[in-house]
């Protein structure tokens, strides 16, 4: 069985000598930021019904709605920071070790944390939208002591910015992360389980498409046995940290 240490050099060379690599990123990078999964033993479904954040129940309910969204993704973890796994891989990027940040997560702590080239499969709650207008606003600007919140322009209550369950995945970010997965000489799965679909798939198709298989995650997960060619066992932060040690 190859021990950690060899498999981090092996995985430092790869990247060294790769001309396309990117990032997919899942709840487990945010975990340590204080951001609690969805899913699992200690996730937020566990505690809230997932209909709060269904479109139709949504449009329907806004204001007990609001109640529950402000409350998980506002109240909750609002002060969250970007740790050492979000920083390592902006710091990838500017040292041009990395190409792209594909991410399930709706946190922006990749953003804040330096990164440049991020592609929000998920979308952003950090951004509100009218679905009227279009008009988008930034939470931090919007009183949301007084919910629902409502567009300026027209009255209309505003929706967070991120996938609600029966709405489509962003078209921009969808798009872009398949090209990104089909020219890929690495793929660095960072705290996903695969168990989100379409998501999942972004990794597989880099799979399928040639890429080298590098995964970060503390146990086993569906990607594994599947397509991982290299799995870094551990926290993201731990393991992140020490490959910094090889890569800067």
């Amino acid at each position: 069985m190859t021990n950690l240490a060899d498999s981090l050099t092996k995985t430092a060379d790869i990247l060294k000598q790769s001309k396309f690599t990117f990032a997919f990123t899942g709840a487990g990078i945010s975990v340590e930021s204080g951001i609690p999964p969805f899913r699992g033993e200690h996730g937020l479904w566990n505690k809230y019904n997932p209909q709060v954040l269904d479109l139709g129940y949504f449009l329907n309910n806004p204001e007990r709605s609001w109640i529950y969204i402000r409350e998980i993704f506002y109240d909750f973890f609002a002060n969250a920071q970007p740790n050492d796994a979000h920083r390592t891989l902006a710091k990838m990027e500017s040292n041009k070790l990395l190409n792209a940040v594909i991410t399930q997560n709706i946190d922006n702590l990749h953003y804040e944390a330096g990164s440049e080239t991020v592609y929000e499969f998920h979308g952003n709650s950090k951004k509100l939208k009218c679905l009227k207008c279009g008009q988008v606003y930034h939470a931090r600007d919007i009183d949301l002591k007084n919910i629902p919140p409502k567009c300026a322009n027209d009255g209309e209550v505003l929706k967070p910015d991120f996938i609600f369950f029966g709405e489509g995945i962003p078209h921009e970010a969808y798009a872009d992360s398949f090209a990104a997965a089909e020219k890929a000489d690495v793929c660095i799965i960072i705290g996903s389980t695969g168990e989100v679909t379409p998501a999942s798939y972004v990794p597989r198709t880099a799979k399928q498409a040639g890429a080298a298989i590098i995964e970060i995650n503390p146990e086993e997960t569906i990607f594994t046995s599947a397509i991982t060619d290299i799995h870094l066992k551990g926290k993201a932060t731990d393991v992140l940290n020490q490959l910094g040690e090889l890569l800067f």
